[in-house]
């Protein structure tokens, strides 16, 4: 196999592979990136055997064929070549080696044979469709913080994306949790989507996704199984397994009677949220929130490390209420809001609180409150 191909082009192919690749692993080929070089094209597949990534690249083929190389290995490498280069791979099957030349530098790599590589058993996808990325990347962005890290529940630990029922008809929904707080965010049903199955897309995979999803023009092609999901690009496919469990009913826990209001400048309550926090005992990072006409005053008490105290105008029109929130929450919530205002609906301090970005219930977030 002989092939050459621009530097930047090969940093980004490798670039994706290798961050699929398990650092800790006992099986020494998994740690390997599988190239495969034919026609005008070279193919880049990296798996953990629960995703797997494949990156089509374009590059000047001299002699056709296929070998596993370290993958981290290769993309330090890349890295640290100069901009602008050429780079020229070829293997020697009877050394078992891979040369990479580029200028006067010359690297020459251990390679595994590609027999060895495991492949990813095909799925019959049961729907099939595309999205523009700029409608993924709202529906994983805005979702994503609020998956769980507990591994004993397991089906937590990712985004739950499925059909759903909303107040204009059916539309394609994202909701993640983690039983302190909850994103649900809604777009409009690609065609082709009304057939899909509800599935969890695991935590690793929505991080790898957000690396396809940068491109504003782009389109997605999205395949869904009953136990794996495909993300595909012209030049980038990424393939995963879906978690095998069952999501909870996350509707009994959105609150539908919530009345009180208040509105606020979601980037002021965010930076004075952080101020307040900056003395809250590193355990609960609690913030307490007490409400009054137009009057909202952020406050944490930490007896060993200090107290902090904030006074910020808001819209509120409702009696006098207490409430206390794990700073850290009320951060990554206030965070997802793209619009000016924040709404926060509140029922009383010990029931769960809805936000929303203004009048758009599109993207709903809920948090739990703690006592303070």
């Amino acid at each position: 196999m002989k092939f050459s191909i621009e530097r930047a082009v090969l940093l980004k192919a490798v670039a994706q592979a290798q961050s699929v690749v398990e650092r800790r692993n006992t099986i020494p080929i998994l740690a390997n990136v599988l190239i495969e070089a034919e026609g005008d094209s070279v193919q880049f597949r990296a798996t953990d055997l629960d995703i797997e990534v494949v990156d089509r690249a374009p590059a000047k083929v001299e002699r056709a064929g296929a070998t596993t190389v370290a993958a981290v290995t290769l993309n330090e490498i890349v890295r640290k070549l100069p901009d602008g280069a050429l780079v020229t791979l070829t293997e020697d099957g009877a050394s078992g080696r891979l040369t990479i030349e580029a200028g006067r530098s010359n690297f020459s790599l251990a390679t595994l044979p590609k027999e060895d590589f495991p492949v990813m058993a095909s799925s019959e996808y049961a729907a099939n469709f595309s999205a523009a990325a700029p409608v993924l990347r709202r529906l994983f962005d805005k979702s994503k913080f609020a998956i769980s890290t507990e591994e004993t529940r397991y089906y937590l630990n990712g985004v739950y994306m499925h059909v759903a029922d909303a107040d204009g008809g059916k539309v394609l929904r994202c909701v993640a949790t983690d039983g302190h707080r909850l994103a649900r965010i809604d777009a409009d049903l690609p065609d082709g989507a009304s057939e899909m199955a509800g599935v969890i897309v695991p935590r690793k995979t929505v991080g790898e996704l957000r690396k396809l999803l940068d491109d504003d023009d782009m389109q997605i092609a999205v395949s869904v199984s009953e136990t794996k999901i495909r993300f595909a690009t012209p030049d980038i496919t990424l393939t995963s397994k879906v978690i095998d469990g069952t999501f909870p009913d996350y509707t009994r826990v959105i609150p539908m009677g919530n009345t009180r209001r208040l509105e606020v400048d979601a980037a002021e309550f965010a930076r004075a949220v952080d101020r307040v926090a900056t003395v809250s005992s590193e355990r609960s990072r609690a913030v307490k929130l007490a409400l009054d006409e137009d009057r909202l005053v952020l406050s944490v008490n930490a007896p060993d490390s200090g107290a902090a105290e904030e006074e910020l105008a808001v819209a509120y029109g409702d009696e006098r209420l207490e409430i206390g929130f794990n700073a850290k929450y009320l951060l990554e919530i206030a965070s997802q809001v793209d619009r000016e205002n924040a709404v926060f609906m509140f029922n009383s301090s010990g029931d769960p609180t809805l936000m929303r970005e203004g009048n758009d219930t599109s993207a709903v977030y809920v948090v739990m409150p703690m006592r303070v």
